[in-house]
């Protein structure tokens, strides 16, 4: 788990900024650091460098508009991160051994092992299916107590008993618990996603980990199932919903869960996932 407030203030930031041309020194001086201190207490708390950290983003990024936008140009896609488009060929395929065309012709499968679930397989819905559960509406914003971790989405059970232990007492009727993701299993190695456990609080909490999870216009998609097949519907939402809409994701906002019924020993859930989109 991350327990710096800002080295999660830094992450935030750099999510804001990745397509712009920022390094240590820009993060440093938004946390009030010196380059060197803020250097080593980013690496202990990440285990990356912030060179690293934001060359991987950016990476990450960029190989996740790939695969959802799938009409545009790569060189287009690769100028939006500040790579020319040799160097950027030449930075993908070191980061994911293929060439970005390479890779965008194979993100389309219907159906592949599964990245927590090792022992499933995950499918897409068809359009139709994907499409009765889906709503496009407006949804507020959230104010949050939060904690933030690296690591496989299929391990956050543990996480969220721990999390409702500790913040029992600020829990009431009008809680909602909530997940932030900022990465794509599909192109970010499991131990590197990086997730948010969530609930809501009142405007005059005075909890340090605090912070607003940005709505507007989104995707709703009304999940029912397993925890197993939230990956497929993540899915189908990106590579079968979102193409044949035209809808566009906006790279500035995370995508975020609004849990309604959990049941902890059948895994079986309730919720809504959120994907925003540009107005």
């Amino acid at each position: 788990m991350i327990t710096n407030r800002a080295v999660n203030e830094a992450i935030d930031f750099i999510f804001r900024h990745v397509e712009e041309d920022i390094g240590l020194e820009d993060v440093a001086e938004y946390c009030h650091f010196s380059k060197y201190y803020f250097s080593r207490l980013f690496k202990e708390q990440t285990g990356e460098s912030v060179y690293g950290f934001i060359k991987r983003v950016r990476l990450e990024q960029s190989a996740f508009r790939l695969k959802v936008e799938r009409e545009r140009p790569i060189t287009e896609i690769s100028a939006d991160f500040g790579y020319s488009s040799s160097n950027f060929s030449s930075a993908f395929k070191l980061h994911y051994d293929v060439a970005p065309v390479v890779f965008r012709r194979g993100s389309f499968k219907q159906s592949v092992e599964h990245p927590f679930f090792h022992r499933e397989n995950w499918q897409m819905e068809s359009f139709e299916e994907c499409d009765r559960k889906i709503q496009v509406r407006t949804v507020p914003d959230y104010r949050v107590v939060y904690e933030r971790r690296f690591g496989s989405y299929e391990g956050l059970k543990g996480q969220w008993d721990r999390f409702v232990k500790k913040y029992g007492a600020y829990i009431t009727n009008d809680t909602v618990f909530l997940e932030r993701t900022y990465d794509d299993p599909a192109v970010t190695r499991e131990e590197r996603c990086l997730s948010d456990i969530c609930m809501s609080v009142g405007e005059d909490c005075s909890l340090e980990s605090t912070a607003v999870i940005q709505g507007g216009t989104c995707i709703v998609y009304r999940f029912r199932g397993h925890a197993k097949h939230i990956y497929g519907a993540y899915q189908t939402v990106f590579l079968v919903w979102l193409p044949r809409t035209g809808y566009v994701i906006d790279a500035y906002k995370s995508m975020f869960d609004v849990y309604h019924m959990v049941d902890s020993e059948t895994m079986y859930m309730e919720m809504d996932i959120c994907v925003p989109v540009k107005g």
